[in-house]
């Protein structure tokens, strides 16, 4: 999500079917739902939250059209509000400044607003109850709390001269800006609006202290002269997308963390593989802050990278980063139970030819003992995906002294294929996918999606070739992949898989990039979310350089859809305003508000940039001749008070 820093990998070329051939294969393999399906997902819901949805319809509401004006657009009867936008206060006690429209908030300030360029989100609701047996009286969807991720920083939108001069100042500035707002927000009326002062309000940076858990924690592939012991790490970064744990805590993402840091010497095969380079992404953090120097810290990069537990009911809570999960670049942490109530994460590494992930715990979730579940990410099995070509697929476990992962080879405990994860997954050849970002898992079938956003690189020079799951060479528009777990059990290691759909334009003149969408056409899918009627809502990251243009030109600005799975309808429900990306949605638990984040509207070329250029693509949504476009998290509802959706 936000952009990608793709490195450039040599592998070996592939073959595979043809398009059509796989196209007739999967038709032939896909299941239909069966019947009274739906029923059973509307008995979950509240019995209010039902009123008036058709049984034979999850989507009734009129698709929207295709949109390159810099403005938010939703279907007729809905309305959509900003909530809470980058430099909004938190509503912390400690102090509420409000945003100054030449930036000159100082880090300080920044600290107590919202970061920049929202990325996931979740909502806890308020109060919380202890025991998991007793949550539906808390499914409270008048107040809650919301986790928000804010991905990157756009240092020529963060400061009042840019990048003109820097200094540590800005350095610290910029880091307050990123990790993860908690907020706490009320809906009277109608209308939520976020709560000030609250206790509970806080932001999460890339100056918080964490701790580090699970098998890598102290090894010595983490240790630096700052912290000797490996179990204490300083921040969050590049924070995407997120997920939500039965016990009730937030799982944010480190995706493209490689880009805060820098090597100017000679990089180790170990810091390429991740995609360190010798200037990094444009940061420049490394120059006042020398944990980000690479080179003269060769451990610190592994510090980073993987997912971190925060608990949003406690702002006193220490954030966790659980390396029993792998380092990768996260993008996304779906959360499921498997029969025997395991928990299972899935997992995308967003890149070009990277791998899909599962994590199933040790132990089972207790949902009488809160407590008792916060080390469950501490302990159990990754596994990584290998799909047939035949439509099958095997989880390969990363356990050391398994499937060739030993000290002979490398490997020679289970922190050192945890560091190096994506080493690992190489060597047990497990599927090289294109871009795979968020899961989501069906509520009732218990069917699990992920996104594969494109990879323009398939089929070329030097580069893996197309297969069954990867179907198309220059995969420009992306698909997204669905598949049943053997048992419909999370912890089966076998599956079946199938293509959900093939994103693209129908209009399109090649043939091959005109997909097999079912209703509007779209491309780029990244963020992926059920809600509890079955519903999957997909939102698109179109990346700037290519928006509007060429493959892209009759498609317009990222947007969020509604697909009915079991018909595989798709319809086009939000456009967001120009250089936008659509990414995070959730609901309140009766179904009636949709939170959905607005991420870098007016995003150019370059992420260092002069705001009076960025107001020529964008100033949303504010709209003020000397501000700044900002990210925002929009609170949709229907006029009428419905069901968002129906």
């Amino acid at each position: 999500m936000g952009k990608g820093y793709e490195q450039d990998q040599i592998v070996n070329p592939g073959t595979g079917p043809g398009l059509e051939e796989l196209l007739e294969t999967n038709a032939a393999r896909r299941r239909v739902l069966k019947a009274g399906l739906l029923g059973g997902i509307l008995a979950a819901l509240p019995a209010c939250a039902t009123r008036g949805v058709a049984p034979d319809k999850l989507l009734g509401f009129a698709s929207v059209p295709v949109s390159t004006a810099d403005a938010v657009t939703v279907p007729p009867g809905y309305r959509a509000d900003v909530l809470y936008a980058w430099g909004d206060a938190i509503g912390s006690p400690a102090g509420q400044p409000a945003f100054k429209w030449d930036a000159s908030n100082s880090a300080e300030e920044q600290a107590l607003q919202s970061g920049m360029h929202h990325d996931a989100i979740e909502y806890f609701p308020l109060p919380r109850v202890e025991n998991a047996a007793d949550q539906a009286k808390s499914r409270n969807a008048t107040r809650a709390l919301l986790a928000i991720n804010h991905e990157y920083t756009d240092d020529g939108l963060l400061h009042p001269d840019g990048v003109k001069t820097w200094t540590a100042d800005k350095v610290r500035k910029s880091q307050l800006a990123h990790g993860v707002s908690v907020i706490e927000v009320r809906r009277e009326g109608g209308r939520w609006n976020v709560v000030r002062p609250s206790n509970l309000a806080r932001r999460i940076t890339a100056q918080t202290p964490m701790r580090v858990s699970g098998p890598a924690a102290g090894h010595a592939l983490l240790r630096t002269a700052a912290d000797p012991s490996g179990t204490r790490v300083l921040g969050t970064v590049n924070n995407c997308a997120g997920g939500y744990t039965p016990w009730g805590t937030y799982l944010t993402c480190e995706e493209n963390f490689n880009g805060y840091f820098a090597n100017a010497g000679s990089i180790p095969a170990e810091q390429r593989r991740y995609g360190i380079s010798a200037r990094g992404a444009g940061y420049r953090w490394q120059e006042h802050d020398s944990r980000f120097d690479a080179g003269a810290n060769p451990n610190e990069p592994n510090r980073f990278g993987w997912v971190v537990e925060i608990d949003p009911y406690d702002p006193q809570s220490v954030p966790v980063k659980r390396t029993a999960l792998g380092r990768i670049k996260h993008e996304g942490a779906m959360v499921t139970l498997a029969k025997d109530g395991r928990v299972v994460v899935y997992m995308g590494d967003d890149e070009r030819f990277e791998y899909i992930y599962k994590f199933v715990s040790a132990r089972a979730y207790d949902p009488a003992n809160r407590e008792a579940n916060r080390s469950l990410l501490d302990e159990g099995t990754l596994h990584v995906a290998f799909f047939n070509d035949s439509g099958s697929g095997t989880w390969i476990a990363l356990r050391q002294g398994e499937n060739g992962l030993t000290a002979a080879n490398g490997f020679a405990s289970q922190a050192e294929i945890l560091v190096r994860t994506r080493q690992a997954a190489d060597f047990v050849g497990a599927t090289r996918m294109d871009r795979p970002e968020w899961a989501a898992v069906h509520p009732a079938t218990k069917d699990v999606y992920v996104t594969l956003t494109n990879n323009d690189r398939r089929g070329g020079d030097g580069q893996p070739g197309v297969n069954a799951v990867n179907p198309r060479g220059a995969n420009v528009f992306g698909h997204i992949v669905k598949w049943t777990e053997h048992g419909s059990d999370a912890a089966a290691e076998r599956f079946a898989w199938t293509h959900f759909v093939l994103a693209g334009d129908a209009a399109h003149p090649d043939p091959a990039r005109r997909g097999n969408i079912k209703g509007d056409s779209f491309g780029s899918p990244d963020g992926l979310w059920f809600d509890a009627r079955g519903v999957l809502w997909i939102q698109t990251d179109v990346s700037t350089s290519v928006l509007n243009k060429g493959d892209y030109a009759r498609i317009g600005n990222n947007q969020m859809l509604a697909a009915d799975v079991s018909t595989g309808e798709i319809r086009r429900f939000l456009t967001g305003p120009a250089g936008c990306e659509l990414t995070g949605c959730v609901m309140a638990p009766d179904g009636r508000s949709l939170f959905v984040n607005i991420q870098h509207p007016g995003e150019p070329a370059s992420e260092r940039t002069d705001p009076a250029r960025v107001r020529g693509v964008s100033n949303w949504p504010d709209f003020r001749p000397d501000g700044r476009p900002r990210s925002a998290t929009l609170m949709i509802r229907r006029d009428d008070g419905g069901i968002v959706g129906t």
